[in-house]
């Protein structure tokens, strides 16, 4: 799925000056306060008055690890003062996390000076769009709550949503790394994100993640599972296979047995429902399997 570039395009509003300057090298979209810029991590300073955190090295490594493999799902925010030269208002321990994990560029919500009314006149605009997806909902409501100092309360007035749902949008973002990755990816549905929020460690979400994608669970028997979890019943791969490998049908068992003679291995065919599953053809050794693979060439080379 390819990401948006901005989430700001609602308001015709341009900021420009010699004191901001900025130009169309600096944000995507349309130039509107909210919009969302690829950032040189090395063009952004920290703030010398803003109090700052002690980071421990491994938590920071494991944020790091994550960057690398699911980027930055909440982008930082900054502060223009110059031409290509920013300072960080909040996210710190992304910021460096992204430079441990190699990154020369970081997704930045851009602020200049007095724009606070513009922000949040912006952010409640753009929430009302319909082509936004559930993250970059529930992280406009924190950026209201953050920045704008808005309780939920609040916060559900300004937006015209009533204060169950806005929590409901605000619970996604304490959800693993991961599973933000697959909503925003929308390879999971809100409905799925928010039966995950009730699974007790973050361990048991990412095993039912991985069963959601792998197996396309329904909201429902993800529901199912979750309620099985929580009084201790066996969750992850082994448990949710259980309930939707299906019986290979008669029509594809022969040719199976005739590709693990050929290959001479054994050959599983695991298939769900839907259809969708996967062949595994087992090999003891390198040599088994360099076999394999020739035989799998020659065949393919005789096609």
């Amino acid at each position: 799925m390819a990401k948006k570039k901005a989430l700001g395009k609602g308001l015709s509003a341009i900021l420009e000056s010699p004191d901001t300057d900025i130009t169309s090298s600096d944000i995507s979209g349309n130039y509107v306060v909210g919009a969302v810029a690829e950032l040189a991590a090395d063009s952004i300073e920290t703030n010398p008055f803003q109090p700052r955190e002690g980071f421990e090295d491994e938590a920071l490594e494991e944020l790091a690890n994550s960057i690398s493999e699911q980027g930055i799902i909440q982008p930082l925010t900054v502060r223009k003062l110059g031409y290509d030269k920013y300072q960080l208002i909040s996210g710190e321990r992304r910021l460096k996390a992204a430079k441990m994990a190699g990154l020369n560029k970081v997704p930045s919500y851009i602020r200049v000076a007095n724009d606070q009314q513009m922000l949040e006149m912006a952010l409640v605009e753009n929430i009302q769009r319909e082509d936004l997806n559930a993250m970059e909902i529930a992280m406009s409501y924190q950026r209201l709550m953050e920045e704008c100092k808005l309780t939920q309360e609040k916060l559900s007035e300004r937006v015209g949503k009533n204060r169950t749902t806005v929590t409901n949008f605000l619970r996604l973002l304490k959800l693993p790394v991961a599973i933000q990755a697959a909503l925003r990816d929308e390879k999971i549905s809100m409905g799925h994100a928010r039966a995950l929020i009730n699974v007790k460690t973050p361990e048991d979400q990412e095993a039912l993640l991985d069963e959601i994608v792998e197996n396309d669970l329904s909201v429902r028997a993800v529901e199912q599972l979750v309620r099985e979890a929580n009084q201790g019943k066996k969750i992850g791969k082994a448990a949710g296979k259980k309930r939707t490998d299906q019986p290979l049908p008669e029509k594809y068992r022969e040719a199976v047995n005739q590709i693990s003679r050929h290959l001479e291995s054994k050959v599983q065919v695991k298939r769900n429902n839907k259809g969708k599953g996967n062949v595994v053809i087992a090999f003891k050794s390198d040599d088994e399997l360099e076999k394999i693979l020739n035989i799998l060439e020659e065949q393919s080379q005789n096609q």
